[in-house]
């Protein structure tokens, strides 16, 4: 029987579908998924991943930018349904394996670590999909950001998608219109697209995720003239023309462990790390607007942060009777 309050979500949405524009999957995902489907089941369950996720922060404070690259990395592929966390076993390739994630996406171990604390209060209640949402809200938190009821119900996949990770993910190197495609495959909009692009506030970007705007830029050997010469020089010094592929840069200088509107102060100030950070200023008016926006008034960035996150997390979930709820958050149950 479904919950009551389904019902009372359900004919909310529909009607405030007609005025907001959301998409039927968002509409179907978000009738299902609501804060409370834990309450009665494992009401400690929030407390046990913010406390988990309190721990890991304090002992590595880049902790945070990555449990919050996991959402946007689970999401993306084939809905919020923690595909991203399976190890290869049998016919599931690990989409850890893929180019967006391989050497980069980190977190795991926290994620384990949360999933047995909450086996030994609650087994076989939490999914890991629904921790890694969780855990992304309190990253964000941690961090200085805005919060939000977590939607909650999520149920976990039984396979993985390898190509699905390299194709849906959104690549630095993307141009505009191929990661605002992306984004409205998966529902999302323009202005989610710029509002979760702010999470590069906090976090670091590989040498080899932008190598090309510091000396090749366009394929005719000259670097990227939109990024400030000055900051390119400081770039220069520690990414090299070849080798250092991994060799770590903060996204926000500033405050690269502080959610704050950093991020867009540096795109005005043509200091965006990522071409797909660039791109937001100089190459669509609308994008340009909002970026604007979130210079001058950091609580228009929270709220539509939060927001946007919310519509993320309701990326074709599993729910009811799909999939399963894994016990061990690397591995499908049989």
């Amino acid at each position: 029987m479904a919950h009551p309050i389904n019902n009372v979500i359900l004919v909310v949405l529909l009607a405030l579908s007609l005025v907001l524009c959301f998409s039927p999957a968002t509409v179907a995902a978000a009738s299902v998924l609501y804060p409370q489907f834990y309450d009665f089941s494992c009401p400690q369950a929030n407390d046990i991943v913010k406390s988990v996720v309190s721990q890991a922060v304090a002992r590595d404070p880049r902790m945070a930018a990555s449990l919050l690259r996991l959402h946007f990395h689970y999401c993306f592929v084939k809905g919020c349904d923690a595909s991203i966390l399976l190890d290869s076993s049998g016919t599931i390739i690990s989409e850890k394996r893929s180019v967006p994630n391989r050497d980069s996406a980190c977190g795991f171990e926290v994620i384990d670590e949360i999933k047995s604390a909450v086996e030994k209060a609650c087994p076989q209640t939490i999914s890991c999909a629904d921790i890694l949402a969780l855990a992304a809200r309190d990253s964000t938190v941690l961090t200085g950001g805005p919060s939000w009821d977590v939607p909650l119900g999520r149920r976990d996949s039984l396979d993985a998608s390898l190509s699905g990770s390299n194709q849906n993910i959104p690549a630095p190197n993307n141009t505009f219109q191929t990661i605002l495609t992306k984004f409205k495959l998966k529902g999302l909009n323009i202005v989610d697209y710029v509002a979760l692009s702010g999470s590069h506030t906090i976090g670091n970007a590989r040498c080899t995720s932008f190598r090309q705007r510091l000396y090749n830029n366009t394929g005719n050997g000259q670097p990227d003239f939109k990024l400030e010469q000055t900051y390119a020089a400081q770039l220069r010094a520690n990414g090299p023309r070849t080798g250092g592929d991994q060799n770590l840069f903060p996204m926000d200088p500033g405050s690269p462990t502080k959610f704050d509107n950093g991020y867009y102060k540096n795109l005005i100030a043509l200091k965006g790390l990522l071409s797909s950070d660039e791109i937001l200023y100089t190459q669509n008016q609308e994008t340009y607007d909002l970026v604007k926006q979130y210079v001058e008034n950091q609580d228009d960035f929270f709220k539509q942060f939060a927001k946007s996150m919310i519509k993320m997390g309701n990326i074709t979930p599993l729910t009811g009777n799909h999939g399963e709820i894994r016990k061990i958050c690397r591995r499908i149950n049989t």
